[in-house]
């Protein structure tokens, strides 16, 4: 009698689960189909010809890749190749920087004890509460003595993004205080050098935190837009992607003559960063995960 009851019992909790299990489901197919709907809606565009225009349908009348073409054609006026090339650049310069300036803090102050070791960390810290737009007039300024600003904007932003990267080390000190430090001591009786143990032992067993790296390295100036605008001053030569769209569409009837161009450049901006964040995307949770153990 009383194993009956257990088996309802276990039949009604596994009906449950399963009920729960669809319902959960179904909401989560309808908010992904609600997240995605905009960016579904901006690749039609992209490929209408009908007229450049906003509309008010969403399935284009005529089909083309003349939006693609004119992007890469018509460069008198707005310059998306320029745009594009110095977002890459630069992308790529920071992400290799940043990197290597923030592996590097980070083994520092997980693997090495020295005096006002804390007080360092704390002031980073508090540092980094600070948001960057606080000193975004002063470093313009500064950049601007250096002529890095307007056409040179692109030297300026480079050094902005990686000059006090090494502060964001919370991450990846939390991934290296996950590994012994027995493998430090061991590889250094054997004769290692620091940088022997950091470059031969400490990297190939952080693969997960170097390629979270490099990847937010990555998208912060591929998505940027405040920054740049200011110190490119919306000149051609020295704009990114970010600024230079949003100037493709600001200035008068920009908007209609513009909008299916800006759109398809809207999807070649995205396929980069969807392309190498669905290929490294187990080594990216890995290494949030993987991070957030200790601090």
């Amino acid at each position: 009698m009383a194993q009956k009851k257990q088996e309802k019992r276990h039949m009604k909790l596994s009906t449950f689960n399963r009920t729960t299990n669809i319902i959960v489901y179904i909401l989560l197919v309808i908010m992904s189909i609600i997240w995605l709907f905009p960016f579904f809606a901006i690749v039609l565009e992209s490929f209408r010809m009908e007229t450049t225009g906003q509309v008010g349908y969403i399935w284009p009348q005529e089909w083309g890749f003349g939006n693609y073409t004119k992007l890469f054609t018509d460069t008198a006026t707005f310059n998306f190749p320029r745009w594009y090339l110095n977002t890459f650049i630069l992308g790529c310069t920071t992400a290799v920087f940043q990197t290597i300036f923030v592996l590097m803090m980070a083994y520092t102050l997980s693997r090495l004890r020295f005096k006002g070791r804390k007080a360092l960390m704390q002031f980073m810290l508090i540092l980094g509460m600070f948001p960057g737009f606080v000193s975004m007039i002063v470093t313009y300024t500064i950049l601007k003595g250096w002529n890095m600003t307007s056409e040179n904007a692109l030297w300026g932003l480079m050094i902005s993004y990686f000059a006090s990267s090494g502060m964001g080390y919370y991450v990846s000190k939390g991934f290296f205080d996950t590994i012994p430090r027995s493998l430090d001591e061991a590889a250094r009786v054997d004769g290692a050098t620091r940088f022997q143990v950091f470059y031969k032992i400490i990297l190939p067993l952080s693969k997960p935190i170097v390629i979270y790296t490099v990847l937010t390295a990555f998208m912060g100036p591929w998505g940027d837009f405040i920054f740049s605008a200011y110190l490119s001053k919306f000149n051609n030569a020295g704009m990114t992607v970010g600024s230079g769209l949003q100037n493709m569409i600001s200035k008068g009837d920009t908007l209609f003559a513009n909008y299916t161009k800006f759109c398809a450049a809207g999807v070649l901006v995205a396929v980069p960063v969807t392309v190498l964040f669905m290929a490294l995307q187990r080594y990216y949770v890995e290494g949030v995960t993987g991070g957030a153990v200790k601090g």
